[in-house]
């Protein structure tokens, strides 16, 4: 059953080599952020390379609501007429987030710190989602939230009058988590502090201080302790977001187990934070080469060249890299089915409260069509058959989560058999030109009658 409308089943066969550029969409993260933070500025933000998913058109849709002025110029060309910190007014009408697990987490942060009432919902899959993650912080500012069991949407927040400061321990890696707070910290008095033992995605810090506020990141005993000085007036930016690595991680992964398959993917960002899939792949045995390295917007960019890798071999994916590949699990270990031997993954406990369980999202459809996975609760295992040696042919549920219709759709390029996935509609939501790009590059992609 699809939380976007009818189901939208797809069918991916057999590939010869993939070939060619595969120019992915903007980074999703710096997307949502651009927009929030745009709003929360004072003047005229201009984005380009903005990715347009229906995630972050739905971060728009609320910063509109909560009063900015956002405009679409074209394709990717946006500009946000921010209203300041503290500045935002009470939307007239609920937000509907759609599938957006990040942009609520973040707005409904960036809002808890306003006198104002705002009611957020979503889609099926994000309406099971747990929210007291973002909503017990945010608490400590002063702010309530009222929602339905086990803390999930719809959810009313109401946001503190007189806000406090806080300090907060980060209770599990979480980049959602660790942003709300600090966005929440904007418009309190005195120092915000937010404290990881495990570094997460860093995108917000950097974008903080881009857009002027006050931030500063020090490695302590205790941990990675972020702190924030509230009340600052923030700048608009001009933003050139690069291009999604979440999303390269599809067309290069792919191009590694297609036979013959050499694929660019220009413009990548590297950040540290983000790269963990690139360098397990690389320890894996994977021909993955970065070219043209450098640096824009502050974040690292290069280009990625992925070839076919018949020798890449199963490894132990070292625990404390979870945090900068968390998204990126699913279609390893469709790459991990055609290494040889076993590839272990630990401490990705956080996989079983994304847009599904995806363990065992993964471990079930893997099984169905061939290859052996143990799992448990912060733990998979993937049995790796080698080139070739996935049998494919089964049916597997996307489970309204677009990372796992994408790995099933490249584990079937490479499969003997083909692979149906039930309903690639959620595809839109981070990466709506997947399927022409990857059809481009060679994928053999049909639409199945109900």
């Amino acid at each position: 059953m699809s939380g976007h409308g009818t189901p939208e089943p797809l069918r991916s066969r057999k590939a010869a080599a993939l070939t060619g550029q595969a120019r992915v969409p903007g980074d999703k993260s710096i997307s949502h952020r651009s927009l929030i933070l745009g709003a929360m500025a004072v003047g005229e933000t201009r984005i380009s390379g903005l990715l347009d998913g229906e995630d972050v058109l739905r971060t728009a849709d609320a910063m509109r609501a909560f009063g900015a002025e956002v405009t679409e110029h074209g394709p990717g060309e946006w500009s946000v007429h921010g209203v300041g910190v503290g500045g935002f007014r009470e939307p007239e009408d609920v937000i509907d987030c759609g599938n957006a697990g990040t942009g609520v987490r973040l707005i409904m942060g960036a809002m808890a710190t306003t006198p104002i009432t705002a009611t957020f919902t979503g889609d099926a899959s994000l309406r099971s989602r747990p929210m007291g993650r973002v909503t017990d912080p945010i608490a400590l500012f002063g702010a309530q939230a009222y929602g339905r069991d086990g803390g999930r949407l719809p959810m009313t927040v109401i946001g503190a009058a007189d806000p406090i400061p806080v300090r907060y321990h980060t209770p599990m890696p979480s980049a959602q988590v660790k942003s709300a707070v600090l966005l929440a910290g904007l418009n309190a008095p005195g120092e915000t502090v937010v404290i990881e033992t495990e570094p997460t995605r860093d995108h917000s810090e950097r974008m903080l201080r881009g857009f002027g506020a006050e931030l500063s990141v020090d490695d302590t005993d205790e941990g990675r302790v972020i702190t924030l000085k509230g009340h600052p007036e923030l700048k608009p930016q001009t933003i050139d977001v690069p291009r999604d690595p979440s999303s390269a991680a599809f067309p290069v992964c792919a191009a590694l187990i297609v036979e013959g398959s050499d694929v660019l993917v220009p413009n990548i960002g590297l950040n540290p934070t983000r790269a963990g899939l690139f360098e397990t792949l690389r320890d894996m045995g994977a021909d993955l080469t970065y070219e043209n390295v450098r640096e824009e917007g502050g974040e690292p960019v290069a280009d990625l060249r992925a070839r076919f890798s018949p020798d890449m071999k199963g490894i132990d994916v070292p625990p404390e890299r979870a945090a900068s590949m968390i998204d990126e699990y699913p279609i390893l270990s469709v790459v991990a089915s055609f290494a040889t031997g076993t590839t272990s993954m630990h401490g990705v406990k956080e996989l079983r409260v994304k847009e599904s369980d995806r363990i065992d999202a993964m471990a079930q459809g893997l099984r169905a069509n061939g290859v052996s996975v143990n799992e448990g609760e912060d733990w998979w295992e993937v049995e790796g058959l080698g080139p070739n040696g996935v049998p494919g042919g089964a049916t597997v549920e996307a489970r309204l989560d677009h990372r796992i219709a994408m790995s099933f759709l490249c584990l079937g390029m490479a499969a003997r058999d083909p692979v149906t996935v039930d309903d690639a509609a959620a595809v839109r939501t981070s990466f709506p030109i997947f399927e022409p790009l990857m059809t481009d590059l060679g994928a053999r992609f049909e639409r199945v009658n109900g």
